[in-house]
């Protein structure tokens, strides 16, 4: 009797054309039930075997019927809208969006998700860089996108692609083999500190010094910045609260939105001086809740305004280009440098953990290192020179008879009394041999 094959296990044969087919069963139809039949080819029956092996086990693993309904650019227009839009800030979700429509799909979004690899992906990343720009402006400086971006859709590619996995739609995440480029450091720049007070009389000057002085004294974002109102200012305990940011709707439209981070959501404490300027600017206009309300509207700044405002500062203290956020740079370099704890400086910030902060200014970091590498070895040196200055005034005030009785008794140790007891001792064992020697005698008589 033959032996019937257990269920899913395939069957092979061999096909006129003289190579060897192995069937299996994929998968049934929701709708009609019926079996979904797939097929390997090899020219060997063991290379057919293998074949069938390995299709019979990510069958198992793969919702076949399922795979087959996208390509790339389907999957990712589904997982876009099902799973990363309503969970996303609006500007988060629009450069996913512009990734997915104008750069991924175009190229690559017609490859079947279940064939796709990760040289699909590498020469997608590789064609980016080279050809990557869309603006004929910016075609003729540059042509290619910059590492940053490409390593974004990366980034954006492996989280649907491992989402693609989770609901067996592939075996696995070709995102994985992948070799997205490395993001270049740049040297960090800071407003000098000697440069801070022709920065902040520049300012004044154009009536935005208050903004600009918590600023430097607080690293806070643009978004933030221009977010705060007068109810966030504590001037008992002369904290800001930072609860909200600048961003957009789902509309596109400026809104006022949630931190990107529970981190973010923080008190800072700021100094008298701060708290001063910043109820002198509230008694300009007492009725208004913005803490920085536009001159032109009243209502809250557009982060790309404080920035432009920023440019002006620069040309008008004849400064050198810094950008915006380079001001919470220089916050955190300066507060580093001048003693406060990275712990302190971090959650002033609102970052993550210590550890990125440590990250982040290396540079201070390391030139503390020096410093207190410097200060250890002053310290250590200092001890040991108290140290030989105590063993001299030890030696100085013992009395001289104590020193010569001292040099006396090692003499005597050395040359009188140790060799005596050494020649007692050898005196003893002779007499011992002799009075054994004795014994042995008296015994040979008998």
């Amino acid at each position: 009797m033959a032996k019937k094959r257990a269920n899913g296990e395939g069957n092979i044969r061999k096909r006129k054309d003289g190579r060897w087919e192995g069937r299996y069963t994929a998968g049934y139809d929701e709708k009609t039930g019926k079996r979904l039949i797939k097929n390997v080819l090899g020219k060997t029956q063991a290379e057919v075997k293998e074949k069938l092996a390995k299709a019979v086990a990510e069958a198992e693993s793969v919702d076949v019927r399922r795979a087959d309904e996208y390509t790339l650019g389907t999957w990712l227009q589904t997982w876009y809208e099902l799973y990363a839009k309503p969970h996303l800030r609006f500007s988060t979700a629009e450069y996913y969006r512009r990734g997915i429509e104008l750069h991924i799909t175009p190229r690559i979004g017609d490859i079947p998700l279940k064939k796709l690899t990760g040289r699909d992906l590498q020469w997608l990343y590789k064609d980016l860089q080279e050809h990557g720009r869309l603006r004929e402006a910016q075609k003729g400086r540059q042509p290619g996108l910059s590492d940053s971006t490409i390593r974004g859709i990366h980034t954006m590619l492996h989280n649907a692609l491992a989402r693609a996995v989770k609901e067996r739609l592939i075996l696995r995440n070709p995102a994985n083999d992948c070799v997205p480029p490395k993001i270049p450091k740049h040297e960090m720049k800071i407003l000098p500190p000697e440069q801070i007070k022709s920065y902040l009389t520049a300012a004044d000057q154009r009536g935005v010094l208050p903004m600009f002085y918590l600023e430097l004294i607080s690293g806070l974002r643009k978004g933030e910045l221009v977010a705060l109102q007068w109810s966030d200012l504590d001037i008992e305990n002369k904290t800001i609260s930072v609860s909200k940011q600048a961003g957009r709707n789902s509309a596109g439209e400026p809104d006022i939105t949630r931190p990107k981070t529970e981190n973010s959501i923080r008190k800072i404490s700021i100094p008298q001086d701060a708290v001063d300027l910043l109820a002198a600017e509230h008694q300009k206009h007492p009725s208004n809740p913005w803490m920085f309300p536009s001159p032109k509207t009243g209502e809250m700044y557009h982060p790309d305004s404080v920035v432009n405002i920023h440019k002006k500062i620069l040309k008008d203290a004849g400064l050198e280009h810094l950008r915006f956020h380079d001001l919470r740079h220089t916050f955190a370099t300066l507060a580093l440098q001048n003693g406060v704890d990275v712990k302190t400086v971090s959650s002033m910030l609102g970052h993550f953990d210590a550890g990125f902060t440590l990250r982040t200014y290396t540079h201070v970091t390391r030139q503390m290192q020096e410093s207190a590498a410097e200060k250890m070895g002053n310290f250590m040196a200092q001890v040991m020179k108290n140290k030989r200055a105590a063993e001299r005034m030890r030696y100085i005030s013992s009395p001289p008879l104590f020193g010569h009785f001292a040099v006396w008794v090692t003499v005597w140790v050395r040359q009188i009394r140790y060799p005596k007891i050494r020649t007692n001792k050898r005196e003893n064992r002779r007499k011992s041999y002799d009075f054994h020697r004795f014994l042995e005698l008296v015994a040979g008589l008998e």
